[in-house]
C-alpha cells in the first residue's frame, strides 16, 4: 500500500512463487476441512429433529454453529494479532476434529446432551479454521487482494462435494453395521481434518509476517511507515462501527449470514417433509455450498477490477431472491436452485467484505477485525435460524422467506443512499491514541 495514498491500488503486481505456495495450502486446507461444515448444516437440522422429535426446535444446531462462531471469533483475532495465523488456525482444526467424533458417538448413543456438546466444540473449531480468510488476505496487495480470497475459499468447493461421498459411504457403513446413519458419517470426518492441519503447518512463513512486510515480496508496494504499524494493537467495536467501510462490512456481513442460515434450515426441512432422501438432501445443500465457494475467485477479480460497492449491491439482491425462491416452491431443482442463489449471493458479500475489512485495516488489526465482523455474523446466525422454525409452523415457510428479503433490504439501502465505502475515499481505520 503506497504511504502517500491511503488504498492506493498498484496494477500489475505479480504474485511470487512462495504466495502462490502458500495460497494452494491453504485453499488444499478449505477444502478438506468444507465437508465438516457441510455436514452441519446438511444433517444438523435433521439430527435435531430425531433426538427431540420436535420440528419447532430444527434451528437449533445451525444456531449452536452461530453461538460457537461467536464464542470463539474475537479470541481467536487477538491470538491471531498477536501470535501470527497458523497457531490459531491449528488449534481450531484440533478442536474440530474432536468435536466431529463426539457428534458421530453422540448420535449413535442417541444423547442430545453429548451432541449440543460435540456440535459446540465442532463449531468452534470449524469456525476458528473459517479465519483463513484473513491468513489469505495478508499475503496479497489491494490491487490484488478480494483475488486472493478468492484462490482460497475456491478450496471450499471441493469439500462442499465431498461432503455427499462421506454421506453416502457412511449411509452404506451404517447398514452394515446397524448404526444411526445421520451419526456414522461424523466418525468419517477425521480423514479430511488430519489433512487440512498438515496443509497449514507447511505454511511459510505466517501470513501475519508476510502482511508486515508486504514491499519484500511485491517489488514497488511501499510499505507502511513504521509508526503506524507500531501503534494499532487493538481495535474497539466503537471504532470499527464509526468507520464508514467497516460499518458497511458489518452490517452487511451481518444481513447476509442471517439470511443463509435461515434458508440453510429451510431447504432441509422443506426437502425432507416432500420424502427427499438423505443424499439428495445433501446435494442440494452441496449445490448451495458451491453456489458460497465456486464462484469466489470471479467474485474477487471484480471486486478488485470494479470496486466492492459494484460487487456487494448485486450480492444482496441475489441473495435476497433466492430466499424467496427457496420458500415458494416445493419442486425439488427450483428449491435446490434457490438455495443455491443464497449461497451465490452470500459469496459476492463474503468475498468483499472481508477485502473491505483488510483494505481499511493494518495487520495488526486485521485479525479483530474480521474477529468481531465474525462475532456480530455468528450473532445473526443464531438469532435468524431459531426465528425460522417457530415462523414456519406459525405462519407458513414463505414468511421466513419474507423476513430474508427485510433483512437485506437493510444494507442495500446503506449503500444506495451513503454511497461507495471503499478506503480510497474514506482512509484507514485510524490508529488508537497511546
Amino acid at each position: 500500500m503506497s504511504a502517500g495514498k491511503v488504498g492506493e491500488r498498484e496494477p500489475g503486481l505479480a504474485i511470487p512463487g512462495l504466495i502462490k505456495r502458500n495460497t494452494v495450502l491453504l485453499a488444499l486446507s478449505q477444502a478438506f476441512t468444507g465437508a465438516g461444515m457441510h455436514m452441519a448444516y446438511a444433517l444438523g437440522p435433521l439430527m435435531v429433529v430425531a433426538l427431540t422429535t420436535s420440528a419447532a426446535l430444527s434451528g437449533l444446531s445451525v444456531s449452536l454453529m452461530g453461538f460457537s462462531r461467536f464464542l470463539v471469533s474475537y479470541p481467536v483475532g487477538r491470538i491471531m494479532d498477536t501470535y501470527g495465523r497458523k497457531p490459531a488456525l491449528q488449534m481450531g482444526l484440533a478442536l474440530g476434529l474432536v468435536g466431529a467424533i463426539v457428534v458421530g458417538l453422540a448420535m449413535v448413543g442417541a444423547s442430545f446432551l453429548a451432541f449440543v456438546i460435540g456440535l459446540l466444540v465442532f463449531g468452534m473449531g470449524m469456525n476458528t479454521s473459517m479465519q483463513l480468510r484473513v491468513a489469505a488476505a495478508d499475503m496479497y496487495p489491494p490491487s490484488r487482494r478480494a483475488e486472493g480470497l478468492g484462490y482460497v475459499l475456491t478450496g471450499a468447493v471441493v469439500g462442499t462435494f465431498g461432503g455427499p461421498v462421506i454421506v453416502a459411504t457412511a449411509q452404506v457403513a451404517s447398514s452394515l453395521l446397524g448404526l444411526d446413519p445421520l451419526g456414522v458419517p461424523w466418525l468419517f470426518l477425521p480423514v479430511v481434518i488430519v489433512p487440512g492441519i498438515a496443509c497449514v503447518a507447511l505454511v511459510r512463513p505466517d501470513p501475519k509476517e508476510i502482511a508486515s512486510h508486504l514491499d519484500r515480496y511485491y517489488p514497488g508496494c511501499q510499505p507502511e511507515p513504521r509508526a503506524a504499524r507500531a501503534g494499532a494493537g487493538r481495535v474497539s467495536v466503537g471504532a470499527l462501527l464509526r468507520h464508514y467501510p467497516t460499518r458497511v462490512a458489518f452490517v452487511t456481513n451481518f444481513a447476509g449470514f442471517g439470511a443463509m442460515s435461515s434458508a440453510m434450515v429451510v431447504t432441509s426441512l422443506a426437502l425432507a417433509h416432500h420424502g427427499h432422501s438423505l443424499p439428495a438432501i445433501s446435494l442440494a445443500q452441496s449445490l448451495h455450498s458451491s453456489g458460497m465457494f465456486a464462484f469466489s475467485l470471479p467474485l474477487g477479480r471484480l471486486a478488485d477490477r470494479l470496486g466492492r460497492r459494484a460487487i456487494l449491491m448485486p450480492g444482496i439482491a441475489v441473495e435476497a431472491a433466492g430466499a424467496l425462491l427457496v420458500v415458494l416452491t416445493s419442486d425439488y431443482w427450483l428449491v435446490t436452485l434457490g438455495t443455491f442463489l443464497v449461497g451465490f449471493g452470500w459469496s459476492g458479500i463474503n468475498v468483499t467484505t472481508t477485502a473491505l475489512l483488510a483494505d481499511a485495516t493494518r495487520p495488526l488489526q486485521r485479525g479483530q477485525a474480521v474477529g468481531i465482523n465474525d462475532s456480530l455474523a455468528a450473532a445473526a446466525s443464531i438469532l435468524f435460524p431459531l426465528l425460522v422454525g417457530p415462523m414456519g409452523e406459525l405462519f407458513g415457510l414463505a414468511s421466513t422467506g419474507l423476513l430474508s428479503v427485510a433483512l437485506m433490504a437493510v444494507p442495500l439501502l446503506m449503500l444506495l443512499t451513503q454511497g461507495d465505502p471503499s478506503p480510497e475515499k474514506h482512509g484507514l481505520l485510524p490508529v488508537p491514541a497511546e
